[in-house]
């Protein structure tokens, strides 16, 4: 039986179901372009500011069992060194989505602007990192509405709302953001953290916290995409802890449709995309679904 594993997120068809995550290999076009080959349905660049960011001194990324904490700091080179870094990325032939933060609203509108001139297939708002400057518009959903809707007004592509889950209602911050526009939502971002030395008695980050990504967030960003489908029209993308088939499938039929691969890179290299897509059309032809469609939301029908 053939299956069609392609999907669609507002105007954007893609390939198949599964987008590398900001702040994973995005830092330049020929990683980018590299990630696009190895199977990647799309691709996510690091978050990019106005102008260039500096982050935080070593460490800044611990391994764990379960996952990493990271707390880069949001380094970026600044959206106007970045733009040749897109128009190589655009070479790998699937869509590149952009992701944008800034301090101020009107930073957001800038970055998305230029990063649409470069040739951004999509954008998507960083409005939640915990160890950036900028977590507050992804906690209150005035400050969300604001955004969105000064990035939709000025930009032509779609516009994603990447949402944290260290909020009292997450789906109060999803209508807002779909209310002012947002053509999709990325849910999660990464959970503050941190964690200890016990040698030495002291974090061990230099931020002292970070994100916790991986395995150890999945149940969490299940809930979240859950939820947040149960309320919005617009389509979600499944984020956190992505590292089987299974996994990526329990996203879709939650409601995702489509799934951020990150952390797993680390643990199992880019080959994973590869992996993972075959392990969906094999569960697929197995269980007679014809399409990913076919299985988005499926485990809302109790």
């Amino acid at each position: 039986m053939d299956v069609d594993i392609s999907t669609k997120i507002a105007n954007l068809k893609i390939r198949n179901p599964l987008i590398l995550a900001s702040g994973i290999l995005g830092t330049t076009g020929a990683i980018l372009k590299r990630i696009a080959m190895a199977g990647a349905g799309a691709v996510t660049t690091k978050s990019v500011s106005k102008n260039p960011r500096a982050g935080f001194p070593n460490p800044t990324v611990v391994k764990l069992e379960y996952g990493l904490i990271n707390a880069i700091g949001l380094s970026n080179p600044g959206m106007h060194e970045f733009k040749n870094e897109i128009r190589v990325a655009k070479e790998g032939g699937v869509p590149v989505i952009v992701s944008v933060f800034g301090e101020e609203v009107k930073e957001f509108s800038e970055v998305a602007y230029q990063a649409e001139e470069a040739g951004a297939d999509a954008i998507e708002l960083n409005l939640s990192c915990p160890h950036g400057p900028n977590i507050q518009y992804g906690q209150d959903p005035k400050l969300t509405y604001e955004v969105v809707n000064a990035v939709k007004s000025t930009v032509k592509i779609p516009v994603f709302a990447k949402l944290t889950p260290e909020v009292t209602d997450i789906v109060k911050i999803g209508l807002s953001a779909e209310k002012a526009g947002a053509d999709a939502i990325t849910a999660i971002n990464t959970l503050k953290a941190m964690i200890i030395d016990i040698k030495i008695a002291k974090p061990i980050l230099s931020n002292i916290y970070g994100g916790l990504s991986g395995k150890a967030i999945k149940p969490v960003a299940i809930r979240c995409v859950y939820q947040l489908y149960e309320a919005l029209s617009i389509p979600i993308i499944g984020v956190g802890g992505v590292t089987s088939y299974e996994d990526a499938i329990e996203f879709i039929m939650a409601g995702a449709s489509a799934v951020q691969i990150g952390s797993a890179i680390a643990f199992k290299g880019i080959e994973i995309f590869k992996e993972i897509e075959q392990g969906i059309m094999n569960f697929m032809k197995n269980e007679g679904y014809k399409s990913v469609k076919d299985m988005i939301g499926l485990a809302h029908k109790r």
